[in-house]
This record gives C-alpha cells, structure tokens and sequence, in this order.
C-alpha cells in the first residue's frame, strides 16, 4: 500500500538556486552540505544553530562529500579535486573533457568516490560514471551515460543503485571488491511522473529517489514496489539525504533552472522531519 503526503515539509534554506542538487550530511561537522551546480556554490546548513555559509567555486561543482582525513572531495567540471581544512585545493583526479561536466557523485562503503558525468547538451554517451581512490586513481565504470545522476549502496554494501536519468530507471548492480556487477532494472518510472534524479538509500534499505519534473520524492522498497510518495509544491525536485544527529530528517534539493514561473521554494533546500532513518554515510578515504 501506497502512502502519500505522509509528513510536510519545511524551507531549511530558502534560496533561488539555479540548481540545488547533492545534499550530504556532515557527521563530523553536523552540518548540511548542498551546492547550486551551475552557480558554482557550495552551501553549507548547520540545522541546529541556522549558520548558513557560501563558498564560490571556480567551476561547476556536481558534488561535494566529507573526507576521512578532513575537509571534501569535488566533483568539478574538469575533474576531482580535493578541499584541505585550511581552505586550499588541489587537483586529485585532472581530466577536462570539452563539452563535459561534473554531476551527481557518492562514496561507496570502502571509501572510493564514484563521480559521475554529463555533457551540458545531455547527448546520450557523453556521461560516465567513474570511482576514484583516494590516491587518485581513476577506473572507468561506466562509459556510455547520458546523465549520471543517483548512486547509493545497500545498507550491506551487497547491492548498488543507479539512475542514469533519460532512461526513466533505477537501477540496481551487485556491487563487489569494487565492481558494479549484473546490471539490472529495480524501477522504471512511468510516464508523465518525471525522471528519477538523486538517490539515498535508508536503513531499511529502501530507496528514496527525487523525481525531476515530477514535485516529489518516493521511497521504494528493496523488491521495486512504491510504499511512499512525498508530493512537493515546486516540479524541479534533484536529491534527497538524510541529516541530522539522528538521520531522521530527510533534506531535498530543488532547482529554478527552466522554469518561467518559479514557485517561491524553487532553488531553496527543503526538509522532511522524521522522515525515516537514514544510513551513516562513509567520508572519502582520502
């Protein structure tokens, strides 16, 4: 059985992002990191003190994840790069690709980043989907993408999640020693619902999917079957984690790209509180 519009949501930050994407919880820090990929921003959320910060990044940023050793890794239009505590940054992974940028990126349970890519006209084959180590070595996952988007790992690292977004899909890979394996569909979003965006995983192993065009989260179960829908007043709806010092408030991005008649939260980073129970997320192991 379906739920819809179990819980409301509030405006957590209310901002005109040109698109919102990428919310992570920060456990070291107890904060909400999110970013406006195409306003080059990377916002910062402290849910207990309301303390917002901004940081200005030299290119498109699709994603932005907490490091084992402190400070974050950076999935950037030309590459990984890699924010030390001190605020300085350097390159980990270089590789500029004309016509290409960053988007949706997660870590897997052993550390690795998987970063994922997107040329700017969304040509199919143009994306990629890579996992990156944290001495920088880079491994090619997937090459033929349009636009990479919502990766997550069940809670016993045994299952893998994807959404390559124009093919309507989540789908689902055994994930082992590092590899992506037995590619196959758990979801197919049906028509005129929107396209699955980005993704988290919660402690039941469900899989929450933002639905882009769609004004909605839903929450899948392991088998594939719909349980809940979260119905949201703005269409452009891009990602979903949970935060706080428990994980049970589910945060969502959203975007004003495209839009001519935004609604009021279009671009600001809502939230669900007790929303479920979500999964500690592993920092990037370098």
């Amino acid at each position: 059985m379906t739920t819809t519009n179990t819980y409301g949501y509030d405006v957590a930050v209310r901002a005109e992002a040109t698109l919102g994407e990428g919310p992570t919880w920060d456990a070291a820090t107890g904060r909400l990191l999110w970013l406006d990929i195409l306003g080059s921003r990377l916002h910062s959320y402290d849910p207990s003190t309301g303390r917002r910060t901004v940081r200005t990044t030299d290119q498109h940023v699709g994603a932005a994840k907490p490091r084992a050793g402190g400070g974050l890794v950076l999935n950037l239009r030309d590459g990984v790069g890699l924010l030390d505590p001190d605020g300085s940054f350097r390159w980990l992974h270089h590789d500029p690709v004309p016509g290409r940028r960053a988007n949706d990126a997660a870590v897997a349970p052993d550390g690795s980043l998987w970063a994922g890519t997107m040329r700017y006209d969304e040509a199919p084959g143009g994306g990629t989907l890579s996992r990156i180590t944290g001495d920088g070595s880079a491994e090619t996952v997937l090459d033929d993408v349009a636009v990479s988007n919502g990766t997550g790992w069940s809670p016993d690292g045994r299952l893998m999640y994807y959404i390559d977004s124009p093919t309507r899909r989540v789908d689902v890979f055994d994930h082992e020693d590092g590899r992506a394996l037995n590619r196959r569909p758990l979801v197919e979003i049906e028509d005129g619902a929107g396209f699955p965006d980005g993704l988290t995983v919660d402690a039941d192993g469900c899989v929450w999917v933002a639905l882009w065009d769609g004004g909605a989260v839903r929450r899948y179960a392991p088998s594939g079957d719909l349980d809940r829908v979260i119905t949201l007043p703005t269409p452009r709806i891009t990602a979903c984690a949970f935060g706080g010092a428990d994980l049970t408030d589910l945060y969502i991005t959203t975007a004003r790209v495209g839009l001519t008649a935004p609604h009021p939260v279009a671009g600001s980073l809502l939230v669900v509180p007790g929303a479920g129970k979500g999964l500690a997320q592993p920092a990037f192991a370098g």
